[in-house]
């Protein structure tokens, strides 16, 4: 529902009692909003606190995951997984560079434990584990495009080991070519301008997908 310009003013000239008992009622049904609006309001944890707690997070994870390696399709499955819990933290905190931090950091540990377990299988049975680092790959190059250019150097050395990662394993580095990715931007920290574009162009013809 748009909320017009009508509806705000209503809202706006309602009784304070009256709001505050909306309020209550719709962060009981919204516990991402009222997540957000705890650590705004009440926590006492700074933003780079919360964003250690999530780092230390999201390396148990990755070694919980590569411990319980089963399958490609499996580790794809906890990548999702870690994924879906990056994007809660950000919807939280509104912390776009940690966005990004985490993601090269969910990466990097992956690859860094299963990358010698990603070549074991046929092409086929590892494809989507492959496409999804890669489509997270761009995703990353497309949110640091995003951020101001000095955040760049504090992310060089964890993009060229993504990059060096990628490098290592043929299946990763067949599907970043297959599907218009180019390393060397992780490996020189050098991502084009254009990236957005350049990501739209190519799902428009029907890849990373």
């Amino acid at each position: 529902m748009k909320l017009d310009k009508e509806f705000k003013e209503a809202i706006s000239n309602l009784p304070s009692k009256e709001k505050d008992k909306l309020l209550f009622r719709l962060l009981k049904k919204d516990q991402t909003l009222a997540n957000r609006l705890y650590f705004e309001l009440v926590d006492t944890k700074s933003l780079e606190e919360k964003r250690q707690e999530m780092e230390l997070f999201v390396k148990n994870q990755t070694v919980q995951m590569s411990n319980n390696y089963y399958s490609p399709g499996y580790l794809h499955m906890d990548m999702r997984y870690l994924s879906g819990e990056i994007s809660e933290y950000v919807k939280i905190t509104r912390d776009r560079f940690g966005e990004v931090c985490l993601n090269l950091l969910m990466l990097n540990e992956v690859l860094k434990l299963n990358n010698e377990k990603l070549v074991n299988v046929p092409y086929s049975k590892a494809y989507k584990c492959c496409l999804y680092i890669i489509a997270r790959s761009f995703k990353i190059a497309i949110l640091i495009n995003k951020l101001h250019d000095d955040f760049l150097m504090e992310l060089e050395d964890d993009l060229k080991n993504l990059g060096m990662e990628i490098g290592k394993n043929d299946f990763l580095m067949k599907t970043a070519i297959h599907n218009g990715f180019d390393v060397n931007w992780l490996i020189n920290a050098e991502i084009p301008d254009n990236i957005i574009q350049i990501h739209k162009d190519i799902r428009s013809q029907g890849f990373l997908k």
